[in-house]
Formats: structure tokens, sequence, C-alpha cells
């Protein structure tokens, strides 16, 4: 399932098509820019939106074989809920 999928999956339930779209793009907006801020967003049952820092590390130039550092950053991370778990067995 893809974004437009799941658009016309929601436009099952709403007035219309423009109207999922709309819906669609607010909750991933809303669901990024809480993740910007290092919020976590949590949907009871389906799971849970948060940031995860990744360290700095080494790493290697697959063209030269040069050794380069990795900066650290924050990562997206998603865990999945018990009902979602149970759900997909």
């Amino acid at each position: 399932m893809n974004k437009g999928d799941l658009i016309n999956k929601v436009s099952e339930v709403l007035s219309s098509k423009k109207d999922a779209q709309a819906a669609v793009d607010c909750m991933i907006q809303t669901i990024t820019d809480a993740l910007a801020a290092n919020d976590s967003v949590t949907l009871v049952g389906f799971g849970t939106f948060k940031t995860a820092e990744r360290k700095e590390r080494k790493g290697r130039n697959p063209q030269t074989g040069k050794e380069i550092n990795i900066p650290a950053r924050n990562v997206p991370k998603f865990v999945p809920g018990k009902a979602l778990k149970d759900a997909v067995k």
C-alpha cells in the first residue's frame, strides 16, 4: 500500500478524496513536526513514533577505502504497539 492507496481508503470514510488527502497530509506533517521537535507521537494500539540518537562512528569511503567520521544525529524510529504486533502474526 502506498500513499495514494491510503488516501483512497480514507476517502471511503470521508466525504471526498480531497478531504482524505488533506487528512493524510495533515497527519504526516504533524508527526514530522513532532519528531523534528524531539517529541514522540503515541497512537495507542498502533505504536509510537520517536527519535533515537545515533552516536558518532567511523566508516569507510567505499571508493577509496579511506576512513571517515560519520557525525552523530537523530533518526526517526517506530516502535509497534501490542495490538499491531498481534494483528500481524
